[in-house]
């Protein structure tokens, strides 16, 4: 067994990864564009998805206020490295619902797609706020699985489209370079907002939702000034 996926250690690590991403939070000098849009889906008595890319994992629980907006939750696949974000990210009051809904590559039930879907339809019909990051949990990086326009055909619930960025930040050598954020950085949320067209094809939402998802994570990153990679 691998150490960092046993249980104990597990969750020890997420509670240190949990603590650290708050300070950052805190520390952070934030420019927050365009947030009227969330603010007016934030003022709605219904549910809303939230997309961003999985690079920005790291970032994107710092721009929800707990406050006043949908109460979260974020989907998770039920890989190893899943269980540990799932523990991290719950700790940041943000619990998850387990399973895939983007991997195109793999069935559906064999990473819990299926009844991920189907409890995901379930929470956004209860007004919740469902946080997913469509090109997780394996990439391609910034290329677009059918999960997310699905759901939003389905529930005909808004997307809060997410760019996210902080310098200085840890970039990884995971397959979507993943950012962690450093304390008293320069950082930056970015929002659009998309609805489902009516009668529209999904390859083409998921076409266009790619462009503009992409296009605010590089707004985001030319605020903060981080580099494109």
């Amino acid at each position: 067994m691998r150490p960092l996926r046993h249980p104990l250690i597990q969750r020890s690590i997420a509670w240190l990864f949990s603590e650290w991403l708050r300070f950052c939070y805190a520390t952070t000098r934030w420019t927050r564009e365009n947030e009227q849009v969330a603010e007016d889906v934030w003022a709605q008595d219904s549910g809303v998805l939230i997309a961003f890319w999985h690079s920005r994992l790291g970032l994107a629980a710092g721009s929800w206020p707990m406050d006043r907006a949908q109460p979260p939750r974020a989907m998770i696949s039920l890989s190893a490295d899943g269980e540990f974000i799932a523990k991290a990210v719950a700790r940041l009051g943000i619990p998850a619902v387990r399973g895939s809904a983007s991997n195109k590559d793999k069935k559906a039930t064999a990473k819990g797609g299926t009844q991920a879907l189907r409890d995901g339809l379930k929470y956004l019909k209860a007004k919740g706020g469902l946080a997913i990051t469509p090109d997780g949990p394996r990439g391609p990086a910034r290329t677009m699985a059918e999960g997310l326009p699905v759901m939003a055909r389905m529930s005909g619930a808004p997307v809060l489209i997410l760019g996210a960025s902080a310098k200085p930040a840890i970039r990884l050598k995971s397959w979507d370079r993943a950012l962690i954020p450093l304390p008293f950085a320069k950082g930056a949320f970015v929002w659009d907002r998309a609805d489902f067209p009516q009668g529209a094809d999904v390859s083409e939402v998921a076409a266009e939702w790619t462009a503009r998802m992409t296009a605010a994570e590089a707004r985001a990153d030319e605020i903060t000034g981080l580099e494109r990679v």
